[in-house]
């Protein structure tokens, strides 16, 4: 059965034409705010690594990754990023960044297990960045801070797009809001947590849900993380779980809630044993990156990805991501777009 995507009475605000340069000046403009307002370098970073090195983004564990073999490397086979969680802190360390000063890189991505809606995609686009910090700021405080400022830098981009662009009011709130994902189980006892993101979303406007990976005390978590990236098992300042989460806004054209970024202090020692653990998968500690954490060889660093497809929709007011990136979609999807108005690139 096909589905609506598109609003009723939807009508771009921007042409096709209008919309290619809009979509040069957001990634542009959030690049920029980003970099200067958490002290990010801009790198090169690889489109594939070396299967079974442990470098890869397992995400939350299920999805399958895209391989292929390198007839000149002795058919050595390789996957295509999933994102770059693993690799930045890996490079961090490579390249001698210290403290409150970090990375931040263009990630591409195929993720074919992924669905396709108004809101993803099997294509990916995000900026993967990674800050170092010290141990005095592994906290929730200190995670609150980065997620401030990461906001910020999202509401200068959107005052600055609605300058070159008058259709385009700003929306968002001034501030972020912040909950654990424990309360908001409290709040919605009977709501899914997708629902959950739905009604925090729509009452604050913007919202960072924090901790997820760990069990709610209803047996489930809010949603599954990998073991090896993010800390979501240390107990936080508010006597919950985890030292990451999710910023998560209303969208008004789609009328839902939208993720923007998946983030967080990432693993140190202690809890990348622990998480292996929890996961039944102590075997990890064999893989090559996971031995330079152990040994180690990594700063402790905070970091994420942005999704540059959802900031462009979300901004230029566009009800489908498919009218800021190029995709596959089904016929129908098409179809609807050109009853919409719409283009689907």
């Amino acid at each position: 059965m096909e589905l609506q995507l598109f609003p009723k009475d939807y009508e771009p605000l921007l042409d096709q034409k209008q919309t290619e340069k809009a979509i040069k000046l957001v990634k542009d403009t959030f690049e920029r705010e980003l970099s200067g307002e958490l002290r990010l370098s801009r790198i090169t970073s690889p489109l594939f690594v070396p299967k079974d090195s442990g470098i890869n983004d397992d995400l939350n564990g299920v999805e399958r990754p895209v391989g292929f073999e390198v007839g000149n490397l002795g058919n050595r086979k390789m996957e295509v990023v999933q994102s770059l969680a693993k690799w930045k802190r890996m490079a961090l360390a490579d390249h001698g960044f210290f403290a409150n000063t970090g990375i931040y890189t263009d990630m591409n991505a195929i993720r074919p297990d992924d669905k396709i809606d108004p809101i993803h995609s099997i294509y990916v686009d995000q900026w993967d960045w990674e800050r170092v910090m010290d141990g005095s700021q592994r906290n929730l405080e200190f995670l609150k801070t980065v997620v401030r400022g990461i906001y910020k830098a999202l509401k200068r981009t959107e005052f600055l797009v609605s300058e070159n662009y008058g259709c385009l009011d700003p929306f968002l709130p001034e501030d972020i809001m912040f909950l654990e994902s424990e309360t908001l189980l409290s709040m919605y006892p009977d709501f899914t947590p997708k629902q959950r993101e739905a009604a925090a979303a729509k009452q604050y406007g913007a919202v960072f849900i924090i901790g997820i990976g760990h069990d709610l005390s209803n047996g489930e978590p809010h949603d599954l993380r990998a073991p090896d990236y993010d800390d979501w098992s240390t107990p936080n300042s508010d006597g919950c779980f985890g030292l990451n989460g999710d910023i998560i806004v209303w969208d008004p054209v789609l009328n839902d809630s939208l993720e923007l970024s998946s983030m967080g202090i990432r693993v140190d020692k202690d809890a990348l044993l622990r998480q292996l653990k929890i996961r039944s998968q102590e075997a990890r500690t064999s893989l090559y990156w996971h031995k330079r954490l152990l040994a180690g060889e990594f700063p402790q660093t905070i970091g994420g990805g942005i999704g540059q497809s959802r900031i462009c929709m979300l901004i230029l007011k566009k009800a489908h991501i498919g009218e800021v990136q190029a995709s596959v979609w089904p016929d129908w999807m098409y179809a609807q777009a050109r009853k919409a108005g719409s283009f689907l690139m």
